[in-house]
């Protein structure tokens, strides 16, 4: 007979006991076992962390050694000095790229003017620099001061090295940057203080270079982690000298107690804890995807109404708390401040460091005004570089000024951007409600007027909305609308010619074109005045093209042997310049060699493709081109051979002293002998005593232009006084200069 078990009270409670420890024994076993293994993998990150750290400053240090190899060397000053670019390519930066592995090297002269420039091995134009200039000009500074200041001593008594270094973002990469200045190894070379140049190394932190340095510390898949990107616990930030997060340098973390509990694991736990397992990962998969649900929920309301660069309130947010903050006003004694800023020459620094550097500037920009303000105050940001600031309980426009003030003085502290001081600074207008019915758009409307009165009385300042700048703006306006309609078949603009004159004084070699105007209400305004609209509005390629045209229909019905037109840096920046020249030379029939183009010392210095390309095709096709007001500007020789100029003026300034001043004649001498050395034509502007063209004679200059044999002309005038035309008059008025 079988016998059925029965299940007795007893056992089910001996059984639940059993289980119930065993289920306490076991939570406490795999609770401890968790919590060694979170300890343990924890100690462990921490040491990674620790010894990556140390890596990536011995790689800084690295790159200062380097970098003083080349630096502090007879060679270097002495070469570098020289201008010697073939050997500076061999030994200071092509060598620096190949060897060392620096990117990018920049050598500046004492004034800080780039000499030379190489990128990841490639040598470029010394006007590159100017790309990277904003980031890297705080440190060069720094530098600077330390040359300076060479009598102070760091904390352990010695000399302060004249070097400087610091994590910079350029094009959007972190890099390690460290600027020495070149000086002599030996006595052998005696360099004057302060005549020291500058070497800039740039070292690229990139997944290749953290490699190498977790391959040091047997730590595996090392990279570059942008901001934009989730960044893990095995991790650590690249931070500037100021504090500002760069990106972050990860690793595959190493996990000793998780690879312990790996390996004993399935001996342990079995299929009970397998379950138990499966069943935590999808509860904490759940409560993930719950999370997740409810921050992509509260970030979609946070970013309606708040910019995702600053995290600032956005327009919109704005104008709501605007319009609250003016309704609340008109119940109060106190008024409303509106505040509108706008960093100056924004655009500068974003063309060259890139738009990341324009946004980590934007950003620093956003917390300074954050801090310059009070709780109750409202900061936001507008778009590009423009913020707003709403100040409520305003007494009078005293309390809008004194905060302005402040915020101007925060702003003129130096920004770290990339590894790399940039300074900058900001222009305020400000509104001040003037009632219970103020209205928002009024004030943004007169808080922008005042901004646009405080960057054209010179940036770096604040600007109180006054009731006379609607009327100055609407002059300016004016002054605008009535050139584009002169430009397109009105009145009042005109050239003058000014002739220009060989030795004997009385033979006419050409003349200068220059525009007047003659306004009907503001009577002959200056040329820089509104040549200074044009650009401004985007009108000189218009008003260019018009002088042009003008000039080659005079020139091409006289007998002139040619004439001169000034020809603005804009221009020469369009692609299709040259062609648009080369249509004005066909419609009025007037040969390339008799048109001269007279440019500035800026558009040398300027360099760029477009500006290089037109000039070697104007000079191709025949047309003379002429460097204006030389010895007043920048431009070096090296940009004289490379743009291979026809013709040179001697500013008025030179020739004004002769007679009377020594270096002055010194100077003109030299300009003359170097015209010479190049083989191009020389004139001397501003003659204006016989006895300056008897001294400019006697250098050797053959062309002259000055009040002394003629002032500007009209055409029939000029031609007059050249015999082309018939007159009774040979010595016509002037027009006026």
């Amino acid at each position: 007979m079988s016998r059925r078990l029965q299940r007795s009270p007893l056992t089910f409670q001996v059984t639940l006991t059993v289980m119930a420890l065993a289920i306490f024994a076991l939570a406490m076993v795999v609770g401890f076992g968790f919590y060694a293994t979170v300890q343990a993998d924890s100690a462990s990150l921490e040491r990674q962390k620790i010894l990556f750290a140390n890596g990536m400053r011995d790689r800084i240090a690295a790159v200062d050694r380097e970098q003083e190899s080349i630096a502090v060397w007879d060679d270097s000053v002495i070469n570098a000095k020289a201008g010697n670019v073939d050997w500076m390519i061999d030994n200071i930066s092509v060598w620096m790229y190949s060897y060392y592995g620096h990117d990018r090297v920049y050598v500046l002269d004492a004034a800080d003017r780039p000499i030379h420039a190489m990128h990841e091995g490639n040598v470029l134009a010394p006007a590159r620099y100017r790309e990277d200039e904003p980031v890297l000009l705080p440190t060069v500074e720094r530098v600077r001061r330390l040359i300076r200041e060479p009598s102070q001593e760091n904390l352990a008594g010695g000399p302060v090295k004249l070097a400087a270094g610091d994590l910079v973002e350029l094009d959007g990469k972190p890099a390690i940057l460290s600027i020495m200045p070149l000086v002599p190894s030996s006595d052998r070379v005696i360099q004057a203080p302060g005549s020291e140049y500058l070497h800039i190394s740039v070292d690229f932190i990139t997944d290749a270079l953290l490699a190498k340095i977790a391959g040091q510390y047997l730590l595996a898949g090392a990279r570059l982690l942008p901001l934009s990107q989730p960044v893990g616990e095995a991790a650590i930030p690249l931070v500037d000298s100021r504090g500002v997060i760069l990106a972050y340098a990860g690793w595959d973390q190493e996990r000793p107690g998780s690879a312990l509990v790996r390996e004993a694991g399935p001996a342990l736990t079995g299929g009970a804890l397998l379950a138990a397992g499966v069943l935590a990962f999808l509860l904490r998969r759940l409560r993930r995807a719950s999370s997740a649900l409810q921050t992509s929920q509260a970030e979609a309301q946070y970013l309606a109404f708040h910019d995702t660069l600053t995290g600032l309130p956005n327009r919109a947010l704005f104008e709501d708390r605007l319009r609250r903050a003016l309704l609340t006003a008109s119940h109060e004694t106190a008024k409303v401040a509106l505040l509108y800023l706008d960093l100056d020459r924004f655009k500068h620094v974003n063309d060259t460091l890139g738009h990341p550097a324009g946004d980590e500037l934007v950003r620093q920009t956003a917390a300074r005004l954050q801090q310059a303000i009070r709780e109750v105050d409202t900061v936001a940001r507008l778009g590009g570089d423009e913020f707003a600031m709403i100040l409520i309980d305003v007494n009078d426009i005293r309390g809008a000024e004194d905060v302005s003030e402040g915020l101007l003085q925060k702003l003129q502290e130096p920004f770290k951007l990339a590894d790399d001081q940039v300074f900058v600074s900001a222009s305020i207008g400000i509104a001040l409600s003037t009632g219970p019915d103020a209205d928002a758009d009024d004030l943004l409307r007169k808080a922008d007027i005042a901004l646009y009165e405080a960057k054209k009385n010179g940036r770096g300042r604040y600007q109180v909305f006054a009731g006379d700048m609607d009327d100055l703006l609407l002059r300016k306006r004016q002054v605008e609308s009535e050139l584009r309609h002169a430009l397109n078949g009105g009145t009042g603009i005109k050239l003058a010619y000014q002739p220009i004159f060989a030795a004997d004084g009385s033979t006419i070699l050409g003349a200068e074109a220059l525009i007047r105007w003659g306004h009907e209400v503001h009577g002959g305004l200056p040329p820089a005045q509104f040549i200074a609209i044009a650009e401004e509005r985007g009108m000189i390629g218009q008003l260019g093209k018009w002088v042009l045209q003008e000039a080659c229909r005079f020139a091409v019905g006289t007998e002139l042997p040619w004439v001169a037109v000034n020809v603005s840096p804009l221009q020469l920046r369009d692609a299709g310049f040259a062609e648009q020249l080369a249509a004005v030379l066909a419609e009025t029939g007037l040969a390339p060699g008799r048109l001269q183009l007279e440019i500035t010392e800026g558009v040398l210095l300027d360099n760029n493709d477009t500006t290089r390309a037109a000039l070697a095709a104007l000079r191709q096709s025949g047309i003379a081109i002429v460097l204006d007001d030389f010895g007043t500007g920048y431009s070096s020789l090296n940009y004289l051979r490379r743009h291979a100029i026809d013709k040179l003026k001697i500013d008025r300034s030179f020739v004004n002293l002769l007679g009377r001043d020594e270096s002055s004649a010194a100077i003109v001498r030299a300009l003359v002998d170097l015209a010479d050395a190049l083989d191009v034509g020389v004139t001397a502007e501003g003659v204006e005593t016989e006895e300056q063209k008897a001294l400019l004679v006697a250098m050797g200059c053959r062309e002259f232009q000055g009040h002394l044999l003629s002032l500007p002309l009209e055409p029939a005038q000029l031609l007059r006084l050249a015999g082309l035309l018939p007159g009774k008059d040979s010595t016509p008025a002037a027009v006026s200069a």
